[in-house]
């Protein structure tokens, strides 16, 4: 895999949309903080666009998309929330200045189009972390787990997680390249050019909002897909907001998760701090070698 170059203080960074529509408003806090660590924040034409739901039309989302790509003066593109929107544009860009001089893309849930699709076909890292749209009013003088975690990521200090035992969890040690994302949109990806090929490799789910029936649809079509028997490790974040039906599922969002690997022998981890939980939603450098350890306790740690 290949690996953007670490950005520094002076360095210029842009915010894009890709998918829901978002204000300048909203942005602010994050702008601060950006420039609290010595960055250049750019703004592109169009950041601000709205149809209907979206950041500006499909066209107009992957232009701006495009010209960020191709921008050799941007050293990581943050995208600025999720939503859904990314998968309408990802045929539409070409990566081909990208590949030559790769540089951080930024996100997690709907941006796991952009990393699954960067991971599968550019062999580049990416970084799934915290959006502009959740970084917290105070966060430029206050050291949040999201932010500190994604700072240290983009300037390529050691970065390393831990966090206590779950009850479902499978005791061991794995190596492999970390990949994944949020489940909805990895099963979305399925059969796709953008679908990941997970095989030796620690995946990493995690999902908000979704009936319990849906993520065990999920689940299990990723399991036909052969993309949970060949893994090195299993990693899964937070399973949050979870609803069920008037005649109850009957299993958990973890239980089910546990049910469609339960055969297997990799270490699993669950409840890992990343995904949609705020503040606390630490950073994970996607494409690169990382060791699971899943014991009393679980850490994560890359190569540096």
């Amino acid at each position: 895999m290949n690996r953007p170059p670490y950005i520094a203080p002076g360095d210029k960074i842009a915010l894009a949309a890709p998918a829901r529509k978002v204000t300048r408003e909203e942005l602010a806090p994050a702008i601060r903080l950006f420039q609290s660590w010595g960055l250049d924040v750019e703004l592109p034409p169009h950041l601000f666009d709205a149809d209907n739901q979206f950041a500006g039309d499909d066209e107009t989302r992957a232009r701006l998309m495009q010209q960020l790509l191709d921008d050799s003066d941007v050293k990581a593109i943050v995208c600025a929330r999720g939503g859904y929107g990314t998968v309408r544009i990802i045929d539409r860009l070409d990566f081909t200045q990208f590949q030559a001089k790769p540089k951080w893309i930024v996100g997690y849930s709907d941006v796991t189009v952009l990393h699954s699709h960067i991971h599968q076909n550019c062999h580049i890292e990416t970084l799934h972390g915290v959006m502009p749209i959740n970084v917290p009013e105070d966060a430029w003088r206050k050291a949040y787990p999201a932010t500190e975690t994604l700072r240290k990521a983009l300037f390529g200090e050691p970065l390393a997680h831990s966090c206590p035992a779950h009850s479902l969890n499978r005791g061991g040690e794995a190596e492999g390249v970390l990949v994944g994302g949020n489940l909805s949109m990895l099963y979305s990806l399925c059969g796709s050019k953008s679908g990941i090929d997970t095989r030796g490799k620690i995946l990493f789910i995690e999902d908000l909002d979704e009936y319990l029936y849906h993520i065990d649809r999920m689940m299990m079509n990723l399991k036909r897909n052969g993309m949970l028997s060949g893994l090195a490790g299993l990693v899964v974040g937070q399973l949050s907001d979870m609803h069920d039906n008037t005649i109850p599922f009957g299993r958990e969002a973890e239980e089910i998760v546990f049910d469609c690997i339960k055969e297997y022998d990799y270490p699993v981890c669950f409840n890992f701090p990343s995904g949609h939980n705020g503040s606390n939603n630490h950073a994970l450098i996607l494409g690169r070698q990382v060791c699971l350890t899943v014991g009393t306790s679980t850490s994560l740690k890359w190569e540096t």
